[in-house]
């Protein structure tokens, strides 16, 4: 209502004054004021006239516009607005009955195309949890664009390529043995590539070796691209269970080696255009005094990250001509996304602004961040397997003669993990407690789950007219704040595709369960009074469907038993 009387509004006031308007729409500090209020005094000020004529003219064209408006009056400069909530109420449910998952779905997108750059792992390691961020901040993002209806297309951007890959080669020829690697592949090369910066503490030539090593990977040289392909072959492997546990899924799996080819090119038209510059052997991009240089070939010729991310980004908005791409890496890389757009506008391209780092913060264990290098990663395969048990005892606690506990417990343990980490705003660093994130009540994944199965519960077997209800409960506050909520629900994900902030769902979605919950503490829901009856159906129905759609926005599964 908000939105359309700030349209409707606008437009009529910019016609009837023939200038334009500055029109705010809001809800009243004060709810005893009324549901919505218009200030009037940027057009006072703007147009020079006395209070009474402008209040007068908006409030009759109010009343003309919106027939769902019950009361209207003014105290000084507000219009404040009574809405029918008996008619509004029953026009939202109805609406959300009608369109079941549908309901929410926006035109912000119009068919525009977003690409996502989310999850991308290094191979020769174990996918820690450090990944899960990237991986399911970017997979919700994924499923939200497509709500707000842009095509999107989802890229796993492998690190399979860099200097780290050289150190790998030169810990497996000096320190690797083949056939106890062949039995346990990537845990045996994450002791190797640990052991390497252990080692190189004490011998600092071992990093030049490294260099020289992915150096002749970049040449093509087949002993070590062999050893590449098996790397990576047995990385997406392991990759490959994390995904089928998460239910995330890409578009494409080209990493960094994609571009290996790719980035002369590149390279040749930055020279071509008079910015790449000799510093010390190495060529760089000057980008002005308020940031460092882009260096983009090393002294001995090798390709660094942003040469490849120059490369795939060129490559990317030739070949599927995004209008958005989203990059959901961590917030560390904040200086690198400003060197590629200042890079991309030097060269004399336009669509800078279309990148956009969907940065995040930390997983943290005891206060510090976890690296592999130190050894002291943890790994998310073992930590989902952790949940889902954690969460089966639970479930057997609470309902031991449940059917598939075995299938609802992975569905609990991996919401437990996912809401975790999606209910924190994205920038934010976050201290791991998996005890907490398993939990069936507060602020978790379980909680809501929960709530949709107590609903679906409520409503099993039963059947409700829709056109045979009381309205008048709607004038109830706890009926009316469960409806307002609701309503909210397309706004809050388009806010949600706006920010690239899936934590706006995840809130969301914990204040509607709450408002449910209570209202199911005030009220008999299956009651005896036939009109009552279906309208607390009805409206439990709205709530669930709304509850389970935003789950699926952030990835989760909802259940109709637990």
């Amino acid at each position: 209502m908000i939105n359309a009387i700030k349209k409707e509004m606008k437009k009529f006031l910019e016609e009837y004054y023939n200038n334009e308007v500055s029109l705010t729409v809001e809800e009243p500090k004060d709810s005893k004021l009324g549901d919505i209020s218009i200030p009037v005094f940027p057009i006072l000020k703007a147009k020079h006239l006395p209070l009474p004529a402008v209040v007068d003219t908006v409030k009759t064209a109010l009343v003309e516009r919106f027939k769902i408006i019950k009361e209207i009056s003014n105290v000084g400069g507000f219009i404040n607005i009574v809405i029918n909530k008996e008619e509004l109420s029953y026009n939202v449910v109805s609406e959300i009955n009608k369109k079941g998952t549908n309901y929410g779905q926006s035109d912000l997108g119009n068919g525009k195309m977003v690409v996502l750059d989310y999850s991308s792992p290094n191979i020769a390691k174990s996918f820690s949890i450090g990944h899960l961020r990237s991986t399911i901040i970017g997979n919700s993002l994924k499923l939200i664009n497509q709500k707000c209806g842009y095509s999107t297309f989802a890229i796993n951007y492998l690190g399979d390529w860099g200097t780290q890959f050289g150190k790998m080669i030169v810990a497996y020829k000096k320190w690797g043995n083949k056939e106890e690697i062949a039995k346990d592949p990537i845990n045996k090369m994450t002791e190797l590539y640990v052991r390497f910066h252990d080692e190189a503490k004490l011998n600092p030539e071992l990093e030049d070796e490294a260099r020289e090593a992915f150096r002749k990977c970049e040449l093509g040289e087949p002993e070590y691209l062999d050893l590449w392909k098996y790397i990576r072959e047995e990385s997406l492997k392991e990759s490959k269970q994390i995904y089928d546990l998460l239910e995330v899924n890409f578009d494409s799996y080209n990493g960094e080696a994609f571009y290996n080819d790719k980035m002369d090119p590149v390279v040749e038209e930055l020279e071509e255009k008079g910015l790449l510059v000799e510093d010390n052997g190495a060529k760089i991009v000057r980008l002005g005094d308020d940031m460092p240089p882009a260096l983009i070939k090393r002294s001995d010729g090798g390709s660094l990250y942003i040469t490849r991310d120059l490369a795939a980004l060129f490559y990317r908005k030739s070949e599927y001509k995004f209008d958005k791409i989203l990059y959901v890496v961590g917030n560390e890389q904040k200086l690198h996304f400003k060197q590629i757009k200042r890079v991309i506008t030097l060269m004399g391209y336009d669509f800078q602004d279309e990148i956009d780092h969907v940065g995040f913060g930390l997983y943290l264990t005891n206060g510090k961040k976890m690296s592999t290098r130190q050894g002291g990663v943890v790994k998310l395969y073992d930590v989902l397997q952790k949940a889902i048990q954690m969460a089966k005892m639970q479930i057997e606690e609470k309902n031991k003669d449940l059917a598939n506990k075995d299938e609802i417990a992975r569905k609990v343990g991996i919401a437990a993990v996912m809401f975790g980490d999606l209910k924190n705003h994205r920038e934010l660093d976050i201290e791991f407690d998996l005890e907490n994130c398993v939990k069936f009540e507060g602020q978790t994944g379980p909680y809501l789950q929960y709530s949709s199965v107590r609903i679906a519960s409520i409503l099993k077997d039963k059947t409700f007219d829709i056109n045979n209800v009381d309205k008048t409960l709607f004038d109830k506050p706890h009926y009316f704040e469960l409806v307002k909520q609701l309503s909210n629900f397309r706004s809050v994900i388009e806010r949600a595709a706006n920010e690239s902030a899936p934590s706006h769902i995840a809130k969301y979605l914990l204040g509607l369960a709450q408002s449910f919950n209570k209202f199911y503490s005030l009220e008999k829901i299956n009651c005896e009074d036939e009109a009552a009856r279906n309208t607390n159906f009805a409206l439990a129905k709205a709530i669930r469907t709304v509850l389970n759609e935003g789950l699926r926005l952030l990835g989760i599964h909802y259940l109709d038993e637990m």
